[in-house]
């Protein structure tokens, strides 16, 4: 089923990031999915079902391709950069992938598979209050009737309209872009691309990238760029998996190493290895792909390098060979502090 599953994404990702252009039965469905979602945000926007508000400011944190785009990383960034301004942050996710589908805390403990791998990892990086629900407004209910929090961030809730954002941060990859900018099946938006004209602020990711490249291609839309900030990963070291020991990544230079990424964008973790002088012998697997020890059994010594993401979904079978790399994401001080200047503007705008 994974080798189905990576050629039915490999096939489709030439057609909306790279140079085979989308047959007219995907431009025909996608015509029809365009407006199934504008449809669907208008009927929540202005009529029924309403958005459904809780009391606190709610930031929503997402994206308008399929997969990821940096939302988790720069989840955690929010989380840090508020909290150092003095606020309480919490965070809620639907929790992709996971193997039950009821409400509940995530402690630092859970395991993947009941919470996400998304949630978990935010969780023990942060240690900040984090829900998981189907439904993203019964995971805010629960943090703010916690008494915890007091504003919160919803990972992954652009679309997720039942819950009433008073934010909303729109993340880009700034290596892939807004692809062919067609919606699905013919593109890779799960909206059309003028949703991003009503999001309150713009987060290019670049990656480990210079910040001086050149982001996304002609296909972005100019708009976007020109009112975007810019945020920076960096990954400094391998941590352990068994053991919690970190080594710095510049020691694996010059080796070759199994490097494993069950992400969206599995080529970003594969260059940032290379970046550091490190022969990865590249593994790539479906995003929220359910590991399992015999995924990892490569028949040699070779230390295996993961995405942090995926390291949290390993600890049933860690061994010492298996090191995840944590990511560090960078943003502009001063967009911090636009954000948290609005977030204390909704309180007090709500006092009134």
């Amino acid at each position: 089923m994974t080798a189905l599953k990576t050629a039915i994404v490999r096939w489709l990702e030439r057609r909306w990031y790279g140079d085979v252009p989308p047959n007219a039965v995907l431009r025909w469905c996608s015509s029809l999915f365009a407006r199934a979602a504008e449809q669907r945000r208008r009927e929540y926007l202005y009529g029924a079902p309403q958005m459904m508000r809780v009391g606190v400011p709610v930031i929503a944190v997402g994206n308008l391709t399929v997969g990821g785009a940096g939302k988790t990383p720069l989840t955690i960034a929010l989380v840090e950069g508020l909290r150092a301004r003095g606020l309480r942050p919490g965070v809620v996710s639907r929790g992709y992938g996971r193997r039950v589908n009821d409400l509940r805390r995530v402690t630092s403990e859970a395991s993947a598979a009941d919470v996400g791998d998304e949630p978990l990892l935010i969780a023990r990086r942060t240690g900040v209050p984090v829900a998981v629900a189907p439904g993203r407004y019964v995971a805010a209910r629960l943090l703010e009737k916690s008494g915890e929090i007091d504003v919160l961030i919803a990972d992954d809730g652009l679309q997720h309209y039942t819950l009433m954002r008073d934010i909303e941060i729109l993340v880009v990859d700034g290596r892939r872009g807004l692809g062919n900018l067609h919606v699905v099946p013919a593109g890779p938006l799960r909206e059309p691309v003028g949703r991003g004209d009503a999001c309150d602020f713009v987060v290019l990711n670049l990656g480990s990238a210079a910040p001086a490249a050149t982001p996304c291609g002609a296909a972005f839309p100019a708009a976007l760029i020109a009112r975007s900030v810019t945020m920076q990963l960096r990954a400094a070291e391998a941590v352990a998996l068994d053991s919690g020991t970190r080594t710095p990544l510049a020691a694996f230079a010059g080796q070759r190493v199994h490097a494993v990424a069950a992400i969206a964008d599995p080529e970003r973790f594969f260059a940032t290895l290379r970046a550091h002088g490190i022969e990865p012998i590249a593994h790539p697997f479906p995003d929220h792909h359910a590991f399992v020890a015999a995924d990892l059994a490569f028949g040699d010594t070779l230390p295996i390098l993961m995405t942090e993401k995926d390291a949290v979904k390993c600890d049933a079978f860690a061994t010492d060979r298996m090191h995840g790399v944590p990511v560090d994401a960078s943003v502009p001080a001063a967009f911090l502090d636009a954000l948290a200047q609005r977030v204390r503007a909704t309180v007090a705008e709500a006092r009134t």
